[in-house]
């Protein structure tokens, strides 16, 4: 008789396994923070009562929804968003994660993608539920998640085929308007094993803690999925805590075993800046394993500061992880070794204009290595004529793997540009440098003037260092037609800080030595420099400056009134 073998486990497979070999363990920690100076209370539930209340959300679906049909996560970040997404799972139904209409500044996103997704149902919380109702129309089927009544068993739930679609995971729209991105079944498995093999996580040594929203590719992989492979415990934040105080995030990642997590290269200057002396000496992070840096260009100057500031209570230097993916991918790509700090490469910057990768001690560039794939390949390849390049030299990066999604979501055209002969073209720009991927840019992001290439976060990055009066990370830099309509020129929109008078004397002066500075490094015209009021530079969901959206702006002569 032919050899059989077992199917491919799903996530669901991996969380009924947990549920019966480790029924009491913790899975899942949601901490709120119900007043200004409060600890936090610690909210928990079992890998048995995950899996009860994933099988609730399961029951409810079941013969309510058809397999294949979309359901929508509109839901705050919590226990209740955990169960929902492995209970749609459960149920062979296509999730859709996304967030609660009161999320500002982002009604419009909400819509479109409600609108792109064509949801059949629609999981919420009690608190949630009239603000959802407003916000779909009352057009579609609610239900509460918190208020759902016990399950059907595991085995009497269907079992979707590995390359179902799982759920969709919509793009931040950075560079275009947001796109569904196709994730399997097996795709999420693959990422999540990728994800612990990386970062060698395992029960009882290791634990994820996340503020990253739970509907962003990062935060669903590293504090959902991969837990419930690897069968370790994830400790969830609402990102706005975070935000009102980043000390309740590096006083989580001290208190649990090898502490794993991730947030994009902001945060962690942000945790400098906000985090006074006082409160760091009362930290202890020598239990912290891993903190990714991803989802944005990685400054080596920012992993400096956070090193310098926290160092002394215990952070090793080996436990910055910068790391590269996005969401045709999973997630995950590649990531620094854990045995190491990270690595970073002095560039000259003459040669990386025109595609090199030069080392030159005290080279103007400097660039932080992304580290190795783990089970995957990773190329780059001239995105003109799709020739593989060698090492060192500056292209598309392109990956191939098991955790490659499986196209966008009813985008034949884009999907079929995209996903192309079993890779994945990423739009992104980098190069191989001794094994590691440094990623330089993104494609649509390219400034060219004079027939040289810069890369905008290189020129926004010598702006905020030259200018205190600039809000640091949220400004853009981007080109745009001369008159003639032959070349680029450089245009800055920048962000002053909140308190800051945009006609004074200080503020001229500031934007001279802004445009010197640029000048000086980069060889480079400022063309225009607008300074706008805090908030008025467009940002994804996941919190990155969209360069193509103000750059849109600005064109549009939205933006051009505060110019000086």
């Amino acid at each position: 008789m032919p050899e059989t073998s077992e199917p491919a486990p799903l996530l669901t497979d991996r969380l009924r396994h947990w549920a019966t070999h480790s029924a009491h363990q913790r899975a899942v920690t949601h901490v709120e923070f119900p007043e200004p100076d409060s600890p936090g209370v610690h909210r928990s539930l079992s890998w048995r009562g995950l899996d009860a209340r994933a099988r609730a959300v399961a029951g409810q679906l079941q013969g309510t929804v058809r397999a294949g049909d979309r359901v929508a996560l509109l839901l705050p970040q919590g226990l209740d968003y955990t169960a929902a997404f492995l209970g749609c799972l459960y149920a062979g139904v296509i999730a859709v994660p996304l967030f609660t209409p009161d999320l500002a500044g982002h009604e419009g996103r909400l819509a479109a993608v409600l609108d792109d997704c064509e949801p059949a149902y629609v999981l919420t919380d009690g608190p949630s539920r009239e603000p959802v109702e407003r916000a779909t129309g009352g057009r579609l089927p609610v239900t509460e998640v918190d208020a759902l009544p016990e399950g059907p068993p595991a085995t009497r739930l269907p079992r979707p085929a590995p390359d179902d679609v799982a759920y969709l995971q919509y793009t931040s729209g950075s560079t275009r308007s947001p796109a569904g991105v196709m994730v399997t079944h097996a795709n999420v498995v693959a990422n999540a094993r990728q994800a612990v093999t990386a970062f060698d996580a395992a029960p009882g040594r290791s634990t994820t803690v996340g503020w990253l929203p739970l509907f962003h590719d990062m935060g669903l992989v590293l504090s959902v999925a991969a837990p419930v492979y690897a069968g370790f415990g994830s400790v969830l934040l609402d990102p706005v805590a975070f935000l009102e105080s980043p000390v309740r995030w590096l006083r989580l990642l001290g208190r649990y075993p090898g502490t794993i997590s991730a947030a994009p290269n902001f945060a962690y200057d942000y945790c400098v800046t906000r985090v006074d002396a006082d409160e760091a000496a009362g930290l202890w992070l020598d239990r912290v394993a891993a903190l990714l840096n991803g989802s944005e260009p990685v400054r080596p100057a920012t992993m400096d500061r956070f090193l310098a500031a926290f160092g002394p209570v215990g952070l090793a230097a080996e436990a910055l992880c910068p790391a590269y993916g996005l969401a045709e991918a999973t997630v995950f790509v590649t990531a620094d070794r854990r045995d190491q700090p990270p690595a970073t490469v002095e560039c000259d910057a003459e040669a990386l204009a025109a595609g090199r990768i030069q080392e030159r001690d005290g080279g103007t560039a400097r660039l932080t290595a992304c580290g190795r794939p783990v089970e995957q390949e990773v190329r780059v390849a001239d995105p003109e004529t799709g020739t593989v390049l060698g090492e060192g030299r500056v292209g598309e990066i392109q990956v191939r793997g098991p955790n490659v999604g499986a196209g966008y979501w009813k985008q034949s055209e884009r999907t079929a540009e995209t996903f192309r002969e079993g890779w994945l073209h990423t739009g992104d720009l980098g190069a191989l440098h001794d094994g590691r991927l440094l990623v330089t840019g993104r494609l649509k992001d390219l400034i060219i003037v004079d027939g040289r290439n810069h890369y905008p976060q290189d020129i926004e990055d010598t702006v905020q260092s030259a200018v205190d009066v600039v809000r640091r990370d949220r400004l853009a830099a981007f080109g745009v037609p001369r008159g003639d309509g032959t070349q680029e020129d450089l245009v800055v929109v920048a962000e002053v800080r909140r308190g800051t008078g945009q006609d004074s004397a200080q503020t001229r002066e500031s934007l001279a030595r802004a445009r010197a500075a640029v000048a000086a490094r980069h060889g480079l015209r400022l063309a225009d420099l607008v300074l706008v009021e805090a908030g008025a530079v467009p940002r994804t969901s996941s919190g990155k400056v969209a360069r193509a959206a103000c750059r849109e702006r600005f064109l549009s002569g939205a933006l051009r009134a505060g110019a000086l």
